[in-house]
């Protein structure tokens, strides 16, 4: 029997990457490989890419250089770049990055045994070809650098919002829902295997579509695979988060109490130049109807520093905002801009670096001001935690999460990963609840 070559895959950026290497990995296993997490004895290296800032993407630039050594220790080694640095930055990689022998897009990987085949010739190997149907609904992923307890559903892809400053559009292309029922099956599956968590992905999960079926009505129907089966989502745009999710939500203890609502910005005015379709009075509106729902939900949010013309009244509206809606947490960036985007060819990035800094430290340090008081009122409650793995910091204890995606580190005792532990909180850092297991 023929002996199988080594795929390394190295993935950048969101979920949904995270997902797609696992489809990558999927496709590659049928065709006479097996994925390897040591890059020295690798015949196939993959890094899948991410496009939404300018840091991620030096960062694949630097990784590639690196690769360089690789090669010349074994001169057969294909190296290739995925999703959507592949497809934004296809004649630059080309041109620029010699060591690269395969360019394939978000849509194109059932491509790859085809491309590999040519690259294994000495030609540049391309696909970035969109697709306006593609899901991969039918490859189960082959789950790298599992836990074997949390696993991600890609349910939707694509994107149609066009915020004014994302690439995700164009290098992702239309948005296209999943049959409802693969994704039912996949959760049915995976909770047969032992895993005990599931997160539903999509550029913007909440606009799913299939038929009848809308997200309402999906997460439901995952729900009832089985009590024991957790399930997040991620991410919600604030125009599509309706009341009938979040009673949905409310009906079912299993769907987790923790809603992902990316801001971008408190001020209406940039909003507006953002192209994000709603307001700060619209978006209020829906983090009242969070808490009424759900008035244990924990919402975390994305916020983008110093936007195009962004002033100082814009950036205090901003942190006004975050402290009305005392997000329990939040990914907290400085705008970069990013070529092709309608910011980049309608407005100016002239907020000086210095400033975006100096604004972005200011959201920092409120945002660590309010999960600190999120997580103190945490301390002396009970919460049911899965463990999920060994705590990084000592073998003698377990790190979960709650319901609310809060992380919380107890003493292992006879516990294990993949176990309900009711957990007491006797204290907290900004960014962790610690604890002892009740019985």
């Amino acid at each position: 029997m023929e002996d199988k070559r080594k795929l390394y895959i190295e993935t950048y950026g969101c979920q949904m990457n995270f997902s797609d290497s696992q489809i990558v990995g999927s496709i590659m296993t049928d065709h006479n490989f097996e994925t390897t997490g040591n890059i020295e004895e690798a015949d196939l290296i993959f890094v899948n890419t991410c496009s939404i800032r300018d840091n991620a993407e030096k960062r694949v630039r630097a990784r590639l250089r690196e690769f360089k050594r690789y090669k010349k220790q074994k001169p057969g080694l294909i190296i290739g770049v995925l999703g959507c640095m592949a497809e934004r930055l296809r004649e630059q990689l080309i041109s620029e990055e010699k060591m690269v022998d395969v360019i394939v897009g978000p849509d194109a990987y059932r491509d790859l045994p085809r491309l590999l085949s040519i690259a294994e010739t000495g030609q540049k190997a391309i696909n970035v070809i969109l697709s306006a149907d593609e899901t991969y609904a039918d490859i189960n992923p082959v789950r790298l650098d599992s836990n074997g307890v949390s696993a991600y559903i890609s349910i939707m892809r694509g994107c149609e919002n066009f915020c004014s400053y994302c690439v995700v559009p164009y290098t992702r292309g239309k948005e296209r829902s999943r049959d409802p029922q693969t994704i039912v099956d996949e959760a049915r599956s995976l909770f047969a295997q032992g895993y005990r968590e599931v997160t539903l992905l999509g550029q913007n999960v909440n606009s799913y579509k299939w038929d009848d079926t809308g997200f309402a009505s999906l997460i439901g129907m995952v729900a009832q695979v089985n009590p024991l089966l957790r399930v997040r989502f991620a991410t919600s745009h604030p125009k599509d988060l309706s009341d009938e999710l979040l009673r949905t939500m409310a009906a079912y203890p299993n769907i987790c109490r923790s809603i992902h609502l990316p801001l971008q910005s408190g001020s209406n005015r940039i909003l507006k130049r953002m192209n994000r379709k709603y307001d700060r009075d619209w978006y209020m509106k829906r983090i009242e109807a969070i808490r009424t729902y759900l008035p244990d939900c924990a919402i975390s949010t994305d916020i983008i520093a110093g936007f195009c013309s962004e002033t100082d009244e814009d950036h205090h509206d901003t942190l006004e905002m975050m402290r009305t809606a005392a997000y329990d947490y939040a990914f907290m960036f400085k705008y970069s801009e990013r070529p092709g985007t309608l910011a980049h060819k309608k407005y100016p990035d002239d907020v000086p670096d210095e400033v975006k800094s100096s604004r972005l430290k200011e959201i920092i340090d409120l945002q660590q001001e309010l999960s600190h008081k999120s997580n103190r009122a945490d301390v002396g409650k009970t919460f049911e935690v899965l463990a999920e793995s060994t705590s990084k910091k000592s073998g003698m204890e377990l790190s979960g999460r709650n319901s609310q995606n809060k992380v919380v580190v107890f003493p292992k005792k006879n516990y294990k990963p993949g176990d309900y532990v009711k957990v007491k909180i006797n204290a907290c850092t900004t960014a962790t609840l610690r604890g002892e297991a009740i019985d």
